[in-house]
Formats: structure tokens, sequence, C-alpha cells
């Protein structure tokens, strides 16, 4: 088959708005080569009809860098939650199925609000408190060997791929997810960081945190970048255990 007559079937889970049924509508694109989910979003984008032939809204989804950098274009493609920039259609099965990260609340077919994973960062205070310091010159330099780990944690972008694939992240618990526990290890590996390590290791002690982990390890195998997120939640019970006792010992 020539590449003029190649077609790419899609098969979109759709929603209308935040209360109403999704629902499933195909749409046949012709190929192009190199194409990513993205670029395909954007065709039908360009010309909304779908494979009946007849006109349709466009679909919504979410997209910044096209880079896999932001993570704002995770979603579900063929079953699996991954960022759709860097999802190449000559690599996936067809039909192409893409649906919302069902872990997240749906404001609009593709669109997802991840206020969840948002809240949890400002609950374990997932930044660095330099406000009032800046004028007290250079602070102290983190060591190579630490430096070089906390780079790999670094590169989370918040995208949610781990909390849909995590099976302990759903509508029944308030579990925070893997994300926002190795980003407490992250910043409390940090010389100024660490200020606030007993802050933050108090907010993973609670009914929210940590303990919801069931070690299914789901997420190391789905994030994006690599992220050596299981080893960070094992950090994370350590020092939680040794916080833990520190506070009975001081009631």
């Amino acid at each position: 088959m020539s590449t003029v007559t190649k077609t790419v079937k899609f098969v979109i889970t759709r929603q209308d708005t935040p209360e109403s049924a999704p629902y499933k509508e195909e749409f046949e694109l012709p190929y192009r080569p190199g194409m990513n989910v993205i670029s395909a979003l954007q065709e039908i984008q360009r010309n909304p009809v779908n494979s009946g032939g007849s006109n349709t809204a466009p679909v919504c989804w979410e997209s910044n860098c096209l880079e896999e950098v932001c993570g704002a274009c995770s979603m579900v493609i063929n079953g699996k939650p991954r960022q759709a920039c860097a999802a190449l259609v000559d690599k996936l099965e067809q039909p192409i199925t893409v649906a919302p990260m069902s872990t997240f609340p749906v404001v609009r077919d593709l669109v997802i609000d991840r206020s969840r994973m948002f809240r949890a960062l400002k609950k374990v205070k997932a930044w660095i408190p330099i406000d009032g310091t800046y004028d007290l010159g250079p602070g102290p330099r983190m060591a190579e060997t630490k430096r070089q780990w906390a780079y790999e944690l670094s590169k989370c972008m918040t995208c949610g791929v781990c909390l849909e694939a995590c099976p302990n992240v759903n509508e029944k618990t308030d579990f925070m997810g893997p994300a926002p526990i190795s980003q407490v290890r992250l910043f409390n590996s940090h010389p100024t960081g660490e200020m606030n390590k007993d802050e933050r290791l108090d907010a993973l002690m609670e009914d929210d945190g940590i303990e919801g982990c069931g070690n299914s390890q789901n997420c190391v195998r789905s994030c994006p970048k690599g992220i050596p997120l299981t080893t960070s939640i094992a950090e994370m019970n350590k020092d939680t255990t040794k916080r833990m006792f520190k506070r009975w010992l001081t009631v």
C-alpha cells in the first residue's frame, strides 16, 4: 500500500463535560511518516470529521513542549499511560486507542485535572525555601555523588503517569502516589531544603502518605523519565521509621 492511500485508525474516548458520560469516537486519518499521537490529534482538530463522515467537535487535549519534558500530554494509549508526544504511530498497534488517565477527574475529552498531584506536592513542601537567604552569599555545596542521583529525581515532570499506573491510587484511597514521595527525597537531600526535612517526613506519615504504597513497582516501570521511584520510596520508608521513633522518644 502506498503512503498516499495508507490510513491510521484511532478510537478516542471522549467526554463533553466533567459530569457527562464518556463515549468512544472513531477517526481515520491519512498516514504520514513520523506521525505521533499529538500530530494525529492536531489533524483531527484541523479537520474534525469522524470515520462515519460526520462533522464533530475537535478533540480537546493538553500539550506544550512536544519533547517529553513538560508532562502535559499524558494519556492512556493502547492501554498504557504515557506521553502522547513520544508515542510514534509506526510503533503502535492499530486501531490506536486513546483515553484520558482514569486516576484524575476529566475536564473534557483527554484533558484532566491534576490538582491531586499539586495538593500533595504542596503538602510535602516540594520546594527549596530560599526566601530571605539570597543575600547571605552562596549556600552550601552538594557533594557530586549526591548531586548525580538527585539530578535523576529532579527529572520528574509531574506528568501523573506513575499515579495512573499505581493500583493503590484510586477513588477509594487518598494515597498521594509515588511522585510526591520521590520529591520529598529530592528536597530533603538538598543542603538548604533539609531544614524542612522533618516537616516533609511528618507529611509522609499521615494517612495519605507512604503507608499507602503496596510496593507493586508499576510506577518505576511506567515512568517516562526512568526515575528510580521504588528506591526513593524505600529510602523514605527508612527515614519515616527513624522519624517515628524520634517522635516517640521526644514525647
